[in-house]
């Protein structure tokens, strides 16, 4: 029994912050942004909105678009690092804006490979049986929320927004083909937020030493990434039997141009059959994927029968891949 994907849809934020709005308030420039990343501009979330108001937004445009009800679904699970809270899930939040109840609902972290980690378990679930038959995945990020203003090596980077995907068991040909998930810890100081947690629970030095941004060691972070986009890559086409020929869209992480550049040239592919959106955006972490789907349906793009290969990488280190034929 097979997976696919019914329904895709996406919201971001109407703030948008430039490049050039950025240069007013720290030492950078438009210049050494796009040159380095790629990002000419971002999304940031209002204040009186959190995680799950974008997830509502973005939940109900994929329900719109598949044709399902809410309370069609059998369960709701949202990929993110930035929750409303600590618990409950942010999942649980969504489903009582979606107005049902006695769904299952979870949160799952997996960083910026959040939606591709997420497309997998809905996967297992929805082949156990009957237990479930029809499934809502939403990755979404406040990611402005804990960026350091003062560091211009990453606050320059993020963005906020939301991708969701209603997801149906389906026996045709249509849908995921092929996954590959990896991971190693042992690289978890390179990207992480230091304080908050039960390790270094949140105290007055913990807020004067500004241990609730997100901490990355940048040049490390890029090589890592580099090596295991382009080997998710290649391993899940050949776990298809399928070759880097055979893909119609490529659709990766949107996290720097280099990184997608350099995947894209490992796998011999023309820059018109790689979807970038980076420049709108920024690096939005589990939402990028579902956002590039979103906008790519919208725009027509996505054609019945299209192999679309998509690949992501993200703090832990977590990195994956998942092959699917649009349908």
């Amino acid at each position: 029994m097979g997976v696919r994907i019914i329904g895709i849809g996406h919201y971001v934020p109407d703030k948008v912050v430039t490049n050039q709005d950025l240069e007013k308030i720290m030492d950078t420039s438009d210049e050494w942004i796009v040159t380095r990343t790629g990002i000419k501009e971002r999304r940031y979330a209002s204040p009186d909105q959190a995680n799950s108001d974008l997830s509502y937004e973005a939940a109900r445009v994929a329900l719109a678009r598949a044709g399902v009800r809410p309370q069609d679904l059998d369960v709701i699970v949202v990929a993110t690092v930035t929750p409303d809270m600590s618990f409950p899930a942010t999942a649980c939040l969504v489903q009582a804006r979606l107005g049902i109840r006695e769904r299952p609902c979870f949160d799952m972290e997996a960083a910026c490979p959040g939606f591709i980690y997420g497309l997998e378990l809905m996967r297992g679930l929805l082949s156990l049986g009957d237990t479930y038959r029809t499934g809502l995945l939403i990755g979404t990020e406040v990611l402005t929320r804990i960026m350091d203003p003062l560091d211009r090596n990453t606050a320059v980077l993020f963005g906020d927004g939301s991708g969701a995907a209603v997801l149906v068991k389906d026996d045709s040909e249509f849908g995921i083909i092929s996954t590959y998930l990896g991971g190693d810890g042992e690289l978890g100081n390179l990207l992480y937020l230091p304080a908050g947690g039960s390790r270094m629970p949140t105290s007055e030095e913990t807020i004067k030493n500004r241990q609730h941004y997100l901490k990355m060691k940048g040049r490390e972070v890029f090589r890592h990434a580099v090596q295991w986009m382009q080997q998710s890559a290649l391993i899940v086409l050949e776990k298809a039997g399928m070759s880097p020929e055979d893909i119609t869209w490529l659709v990766p992480h949107q996290a720097n141009i280099r990184i997608i550049d350099s995947t894209r040239e490992k796998l011999g592919l023309p820059p018109e059959k790689v979807y970038v959106n980076i420049d709108k955006y920024g690096n939005t972490s589990a939402a990028s994927i579902p956002i590039a789907l979103s906008e790519m349906q919208e725009k027509g793009l996505l054609k019945k029968g299209d192999i679309v290969l998509l690949v992501s990488f993200g703090a832990g280190f977590t990195w994956g891949a998942v092959l699917m034929r649009w349908g």
